[in-house]
C-alpha cells in the first residue's frame, strides 16, 4: 500500500482537506492488474451491469476522452487502448461533477464503500454527503468545493477507516457489513482488521464543459502489515482515538475501537521505530 501515513489528520475532523496537484507531477489514474483481487471484484459488477448510471439526457463523451487523455499522461492508457472498459482498466472508480449545477451525472463505481452509487447519481453534492457524520464543515464548503473542483486545476484528498472485512466492494445492498470478531482479545481483532484507504482526485475535462472527473482508489492492507513502525501506530491510535462518537458509529467502527486502540497504543510501544 503506498500511503503515506502522515495524511491521517490528528484530532480526526470530517472535513474535505483538499490540496492542489501539478500537472503531471502525481498521476491519477492507475492500470488495473489483471491478476488482482480488485480486478475480480470489479469485473463481477461490471458483469452484473451495475457499475454505469447516468443522468437521462446526460453525455459523458468530453469527460471519457479526458479521461483516455489522463490515461496516457499517466501511461496506464494499454488496457483501455486495447479495450478494456474503464471498469477493468484502471483501479480507479470514476465519476463526473458537473460546475454548473454542483451535481453527479455519471457514474462508473464498482468499490463502493459502504454508500449505494444509483441513490447519489444525478444530486448534488451536498446531497450526496447529508448522511456523513459530522457534516457541518463538508455541508457548509459544498459551492467552493464545488468551484475550487471544477475550475480547471487537479486536487487530491485521502480517506481511511479500519475495516473487519478484505471486499474491495462494500456496497451497502450487495453486500452486509461483515461483523467484528466476537471476544476482547485486541491482538485477535487486530489480525482481523484491514486498513481501508482511499486517495480521491480530480482532473479538468476541458472542452468548454464546466466539468471535473472524480476519481477513488481503494487500497487494502491488513492492520498488522500497515502498522509497521511505532510512529505509524501512535499517529493511528491518536486519530482513532479523537473520533467522535458519531462519526466512528457512521464508519462501523463503534464495537472496535477500544480494542483497537488497545492495540495501537501496544504497537506504539513495541513496534519497530
Amino acid at each position: 500500500m503506498d500511503f503515506d501515513f502522515n495524511l491521517i489528520a490528528t484530532p480526526f475532523r470530517m472535513q474535505p482537506g483538499l490540496s492542489r496537484l501539478a500537472p503531471g507531477r502525481a498521476p491519477q489514474l492507475t492500470a488495473l492488474d489483471p491478476g488482482s483481487p480488485l480486478h475480480a471484484e470489479k469485473l463481477r459488477v461490471w458483469q452484473s451491469g451495475q457499475s454505469r448510471l447516468c443522468v437521462p439526457g446526460f453525455d459523458p463523451a468530453a469527460a471519457q476522452e479526458s479521461i483516455a487523455e489522463q490515461a496516457a499522461l499517466d501511461g496506464c492508457g494499454a488496457a483501455l487502448a486495447a479495450g478494456a472498459p474503464l471498469e477493468l482498466a484502471f483501479e480507479e472508480d470514476l465519476a463526473i461533477l458537473d460546475g454548473s449545477d454542483g451535481t453527479l451525472p455519471w457514474l462508473c463505481v464498482c468499490t463502493p464503500s459502504h454508500w449505494a452509487p444509483e441513490q447519489k447519481i444525478g444530486r448534488s453534492f451536498a446531497q450526496v454527503h447529508a448522511p456523513v457524520a459530522d457534516n457541518a464543515n463538508l455541508i457548509a464548503a459544498a459551492q467552493q468545493l464545488v468551484r475550487l473542483a471544477t475550475a480547471g486545476d487537479r486536487w487530491q484528498r485521502h480517506v481511511w477507516t479500519i475495516s473487519p472485512s478484505a471486499r474491495f466492494d462494500q456496497h451497502p445492498l450487495r453486500h452486509p457489513r461483515q461483523p467484528w470478531p466476537a471476544g476482547d482479545d485486541p491482538a485477535a481483532l487486530a489480525q482481523a482488521s484491514f486498513l481501508r484507504v482511499e486517495r480521491q482526485t480530480f482532473f479538468p475535462v476541458g472542452r468548454g464543459t464546466r466539468q471535473a472527473v472524480f476519481t477513488i482508489r481503494v487500497q487494502l492492507q491488513p492492520l498488522v502489515l500497515a502498522v509497521d513502525t511505532r510512529a505509524k501506530a501512535a499517529r493511528l491510535h491518536d486519530s482513532l482515538a479523537s473520533m467522535s462518537e458519531a462519526v466512528a458509529a457512521y464508519k462501523g467502527l463503534a464495537p472496535a475501537r477500544a480494542g483497537l486502540l488497545r492495540w495501537l497504543a501496544r504497537q506504539a510501544s513495541d513496534a519497530p521505530a
